[in-house]
């Protein structure tokens, strides 16, 4: 750690909870996997669509509403593990599966997605109801069906075929029982044990664990094959399925999903601007925003193979005509997306700069350097900023009366009150930076007709204006060692555990000597046996049957 970080931290050190590791120093050999507690953690929204997408097509409507999961450790996909599961959410869950099975064994679709024809459409047929329970339970269970399994949906399908006279009814039913169990809607960790005692996931646990993580789906016909046929226990087979689907365009997903959980962008679910005073900032704004920033993140990381750092200063971008709009930027395709790149002089370079980090982290009326100071802190770099006390007044900063005209100018109160001033001197130095943009991410240069000074420093290091705090924060160690942290907990579903300190800072280590390429950092990831080192702790099964 350097002496000017070490000056900032103590200087908040009764605010501030540091997250983020140090680089190792050079080490001969790979530390030994830490070991941690198998998890059974619930599907995302995403990730529920994706697999019904996968399994039974584009063409099937998932019409509903479902629970969000709290964010661990900055991220909602390690926040899935402590989801339970309330009468509401399973009755919810019960519709969209009558739907959803409904959907699949109708007359447009049943020729296509059903593998065999019944020998009468108005009776029970168990060689056709097994033949598509067997077929499809793999898909959605992420491995075979048991006998048992099996044997109990042929069962449902029987009884309500006898009842409607309707086998197509019956194989119906059938499948939706599928779609509410715990085997489908929870991905359970099953262990096994090597020779020389250790423990890890089977095979079948690390194709699902692959999976959500690189393609944020269920594992495809091969990884399947793959686990079946043992070769994701050994270290070449494993790595040949990672450098397959590495190569996918699937990773696209992948991608998409983990910087949308890392950056915050379920916020765009809520977000709202004062129509009055930022009448351009429409809903298609705000979604063409979220796109423009994953559009952004994609080409860089995967279509260039770029330096993760350079996200934060790179110049070119996508953009639709409406956000055009809000960037003062001529787009000549009235309909679609246009490649653009903004010149020196303009003040827009990186994600610190797109419309989707500014108007996320403002208010619906006006901009908060505050909350964009925090978002850096808290989602970049992985440092803990308490919430404010129960009783802080914001009236001086909120008086529409007080001669004070720029944020600068009002926030100079939260420097002078000690209950105030270590997480402020945090947050406020590099939000003000993003002042020359206003609540709807519109480049300004005065506010209330007082000229905005963008100009400050981020832990002892001085910069001008946004983009110049742009390139203090790609230069930062700790971005980098935040992102890694950050994909290996998405990755995992997990907290870190303080023993898995070495192996974090070896996979730092890595990353900054890959020239931190996301490839290189997933691969290092998901074809490391770290990824698979598991405590025992009774069976999943057992586990999961007790969940509601």
């Amino acid at each position: 750690m350097t002496t000017r970080q070490g000056r900032a931290q103590s200087l908040t050190r009764a605010c501030l909870l540091p997250l983020v590791l140090a680089f190792a120093s050079c080490t001969k050999s790979e530390p030994h996997p830490a070991a941690s507690s198998p998890t059974i953690r619930r599907l995302t929204e995403a990730q529920y669509r994706n697999v019904i997408a996968d399994v039974f097509g584009e063409d099937i409507q998932v019409s509903g509403r479902f629970d969000r999961a709290e964010r661990v450790d900055g991220l909602l996909e390690t926040g899935t593990v402590s989801m339970g599961m309330t009468a509401s959410a399973y009755e919810r869950y019960d519709q969209l599966a009558r739907a959803i099975s409904a959907q699949v064994v109708d007359g447009r679709n049943r020729n296509v997605l059903i593998p065999c024809r019944p020998a009468d459409t108005k009776a029970a047929d168990r060689a056709c109801a097994e033949q598509f329970y067997r077929h499809v339970g793999r898909y959605l269970y992420r491995r075979p069906l048991t006998d048992k399994e099996v044997s109990k949906r042929i069962e449902i399908a029987d009884a309500t075929t006898r009842k409607s006279a309707d086998f197509y009814a019956g194989l119906a039913a059938g499948l939706s029982s599928l779609l509410v169990t715990p085997s489908f809607l929870y991905v359970s960790d099953h262990v096994e044990t090597d020779p020389t005692g250790r423990e890890f996931l089977d095979g079948y646990s690390r194709a699902s664990r692959l999976s959500f993580f690189l393609w944020d789906t269920s594992p495809d016909e091969e990884l399947l094959t793959a686990a079946e046929q043992g070769d994701l226990m050994t270290d070449r087979g494993l790595e040949r399925q990672v450098a397959r689907m590495l190569k996918s365009p699937r990773l696209e997903n992948g991608v998409r999903a983990f910087f949308a959980d890392m950056l915050g962008f379920d916020q765009f679910d809520t977000l709202e601007k004062d129509a009055v005073i930022y009448p351009a900032f429409t809903d298609t704004v705000a979604r063409d925003a979220k796109e423009q920033a994953l559009r952004t993140i994609v080409g860089f990381l995967l279509d260039e193979n770029g330096d993760y750092r350079d996200l934060f200063t790179v110049r070119k971008t996508v953009l639709t005509r409406p956000l055009g709009m809000l960037y003062h930027a001529a787009v000549e395709d009235s309909a679609g997306w246009s490649d653009h790149e903004f010149s020196a002089g303009e003040p827009y370079a990186g994600l610190l700069t797109q419309l989707s980090f500014l108007a996320l982290h403002s208010h619906p009326g006006k901009s908060s350097p505050t909350l964009r100071g925090r978002a850096i802190r808290e989602l970049l770099l992985c440092q803990r900023i308490p919430d404010p006390p129960a009783d802080v007044n914001f009236d001086g900063f909120n008086d529409p009366n007080t001669p004070n005209k720029t944020a600068r100018q009002r926030l100079t109160a939260h420097a002078t009150d000690a209950s105030c001033s270590g997480c402020h001197r945090l947050m406020d130095p590099i939000g003000l930076a993003m002042e020359t943009f206003d609540g709807a991410g519109q480049s300004r240069v005065t506010e209330n007709g007082a000229v905005i000074d963008p100009s400050g420093d981020m832990d002892g290091r001085p910069f001008t204006d946004a983009v110049a705090l742009a390139h203090v924060l790609r230069d930062d160690p700790a971005l980098t060692n935040c992102f890694a942290t950050r994909l290996y907990g998405y990755a995992s579903h997990r907290t870190l555990g303080a023993d898995e300190r070495p192996w974090m800072e070896y996979l730092q280590k890595n990353f900054a000597k890959d020239g931190y390429r996301f490839r290189a950092l997933a691969a290092q990831i998901a074809a490391n046996q770290a990824f698979y080192a598991v405590q025992g702790a009774g069976d999943p099964t057992e586990r999961q049957e007790k969940r509601p």
